[in-house]
């Protein structure tokens, strides 16, 4: 997530030690630490670690790790035998559809860097992409699900500890956490599609300014008249009192109904913000007049730090956020009207503001009590 001017007041709360598991008693045995109770939170916990290695070195935005992020993402989609995308400066890649080729769901660019009073700098990057063919006569529209999976990388210019110097930023919740949940989803509705088709993207350029989502909602693809809905994932793996933050739920007049219908038991507690703006992808759709959410579960002490680290995260919890994101995306892709976009007036409080960079800050994190 871009930089905020104002931290939450529930800074600073870290998640608790993991829950011990008593032993048998009749066996005699000591406690253990608690294991991870199913195959999804390991498989997200296997690949937060890989993202947020040292190997990655924090995933900057045009390095070596921020590419080798982008093939790890490619073939996981890949082993899925989702579908790419037609590129027609790629030859191998022109088709589209195409399995067996994990390179075809890499998405190339040149980003135009901001530089303050200066010519924008070109930097080659890219994002990744990929399509679940929706199974019914409403296939030909689309959800595009996505999150940003790059970070600072060793740059402490936007970071919260810069008198660390160029150590590694890792971004385990920034935002290793939501393209885990986007992959999660994309694996479940491989196994089982939706009426409408849903495109799945993970953005680069994110912490520079939105660069990935804004060059993916400029060259959208698909016709943007068939775009039913974008919903987005960033820093939703700490989990906290079941609290969940959701944007953009008044950017379509029948968006909140969609929200609260999809938070079944156990229910989290959802802090409903109505604006589509704010400093992370989504809101490149919503300046396209597209309906969007924002799904965000509040900032912490290790935003843009050393330590924004994969043991931090309630993995658990994010199964929970997985769950909620398929059943809000199944309702966006399998009712049988389309959303009805509007445009959402507020007062400050909420509104972006650019920022030196291009990026955007948000004014205010809202609090986790208030409802739309």
């Amino acid at each position: 997530m871009t930089a905020m001017r104002v931290f939450s007041r529930s800074r600073g709360a870290l998640l608790g030690a993991a829950v011990l598991l008593s032993a048998s008693c009749s066996l005699g045995l000591r406690t253990s630490p608690a294991v991870l109770t199913t195959p999804a939170a390991e498989q997200m916990r296997s690949d937060v670690a890989y993202l947020a290695s040292d190997a990655l070195e924090g995933r900057g935005t045009g390095t070596a790790g921020n590419d080798s992020a982008a093939v790890f993402i490619a073939r996981r989609y890949n082993a899925l035998r989702l579908a790419s995308l037609a590129q027609a400066d790629r030859p191998s890649c022109a088709k589209g559809g195409v399995t067996g080729v994990a390179e075809c769901f890499v998405l190339p660019f040149t980003a135009s860097v901001p530089v303050r009073n200066a010519a924008p700098r070109p930097l080659k990057t890219q994002n990744v992409a990929a399509l679940i063919p929706g199974s019914g006569p409403l296939a030909g529209e689309y959800v595009i699900v996505g999150a940003h999976f790059d970070h600072l990388g060793r740059d402490s210019s936007s970071a919260r500890d810069p008198e660390k110097g160029r150590v590694i930023r890792p971004g385990a919740d920034d935002n290793g956490s939501g393209t885990v949940t986007v992959m999660e989803v994309a694996r479940r509705f491989a196994r089982r599609p939706a009426n409408r088709s849903v495109l799945i993207v993970n953005f680069s350029g994110e912490e520079l300014g939105l660069l990935g989502s804004e060059q993916f909602a400029n060259h959208l693809p698909v016709p943007k008249e068939k775009v039913q809905a974008m919903v987005n994932l960033d820093m939703v793996g700490r989990i906290k009192n079941d609290k969940l933050i959701v944007y953009g739920v008044a950017s379509a007049t029948e968006m909140k109904g969609i929200v609260d219908s999809a938070n079944v038991e156990p229910k989290l507690t959802l802090a409903a913000v109505g604006d589509g703006e704010g400093p992370s992808d989504h809101a490149a759709f919503y300046r396209k007049d597209l309906p969007v959410l924002h799904l965000f579960t509040d900032l912490h002490d290790d935003y843009h730090s050393a330590a924004d680290v994969a043991d931090r995260l309630n993995f658990d919890g994010l199964v929970r956020i997985a769950d909620y994101t398929e059943r809000v995306v199944r309702a966006l892709a399998d009712r049988p009207g389309r959303l009805t976009f509007q445009r959402v007036q507020t007062a400050g409080a909420n509104r972006p503001s650019a920022r030196p960079g291009g990026g955007a800050y948000l004014g205010s994190v809202p609090d986790m009590g208030a409802d739309l």
